[in-house]
């Protein structure tokens, strides 16, 4: 049976950069919301629009049967959902739990095996799309879990995201996610080379974007971020201490794989210089700085 806003209770956990929006979203398609964040402050306003809050989540658990959780790290996913006042503890048999987060595909299959135990449906459902993607409900969610499960909340999903694919079974989602991150760090440290590269040869690097960014070097990043980068724009849309944390895991599950990743682990070494600079709350985007430091 299909999770619609007439048969559905949603609890959301993680009401950050991303998490608000997608959770305003599922509000304004009717869906009942019960929150926790870590900073009840983030969750005004949606408490204002009609949210119920909680003080954990283990309190909203029982009153929901789908529940999303969007934090910041593992350890806050395995918190959330495992702890002792986590979510899977206290949930009813058939809930689904979907954890947005980008986390270890290792981690999404343990926490499905524990709601298996009690007759829960656990998602692992990462997201790409950032802050605007977010903000625009056209985030691209990428699913590992149970099919039959995740026909279920397809309307929920649908919410949030218009590129939704089931990759396989638990860890999949996560594991699509960290392909995605691999992609974005090589692709990122091209864009800031080839700014700086038309700053250093005396272009206006705002015209250069236009000739490059609509032909065969194009992507999200070189169209939305290297903009941001020009204006000096470095709020996060993704910060990057999650994206540090986001390659870590993709170089730690490629070495159980035996699979070398140069180029990220570049990108990881570039990162961590950003980080070092006090700019670990910024946005990826400002990984620029580090290439600025040349000219």
């Amino acid at each position: 049976m299909e999770r619609t806003a007439q048969n559905t209770v949603i609890g959301f956990i993680g009401t950050g950069v991303m998490g608000k929006s997608m959770a305003g979203h599922l509000m304004s398609k009717g869906y009942k919301l019960h929150v926790y964040s870590r900073t009840k402050e983030k969750a005004h306003e949606l408490v204002a629009q009609g949210a119920e809050w909680h003080n954990t989540p283990s309190s909203l658990a029982p009153l929901c049967n789908v529940i999303i959780t969007m934090v910041g790290y593992p350890h806050d996913v395995e918190e959330v959902c495992l702890g002792e006042q986590g979510v899977i503890p206290h949930a009813n048999p058939g809930t689904i739990i979907i954890d947005m987060t980008t986390s270890s595909p290792t981690l999404a299959k343990g926490i499905e095996e524990e709601a298996q135990k009690r007759g829960i449906f656990s998602l692992d459902a990462p997201v790409s799309g950032g802050d605007i993607g977010a903000r625009e409900a056209r985030l691209s969610i990428m699913v590992g879990g149970s099919k039959e499960a995740f026909d279920q909340v397809a309307p929920v999903l649908e919410a949030m995201g218009t590129q939704i694919v089931h990759q396989g079974p638990a860890g999949a989602g996560q594991f699509t996610k960290m392909c995605n991150q691999i992609a974005i760090a090589c692709n990122m440290m091209g864009v800031c080379e080839a700014l700086s590269y038309a700053q250093k040869a005396g272009l206006d690097p705002s015209t250069v974007l236009k000739s490059i960014q609509t032909g065969a070097a194009g992507s999200f990043s070189l169209s939305h971020l290297a903009p941001r980068m020009l204006n000096g724009d470095f709020a996060p849309g993704f910060y990057v201490k999650h994206f540090i944390k986001d390659m870590q895991i993709a170089l730690d599950s490629a070495k159980e794989m035996n699979l070398e990743l140069p180029g990220l682990s570049l990108a990881r070494s570039l990162y961590e210089q950003l980080a070092q600079m006090g700019e670990e709350d910024s946005g990826t985007q400002a990984l620029f700085k580090v290439y600025q430091q040349q000219l």
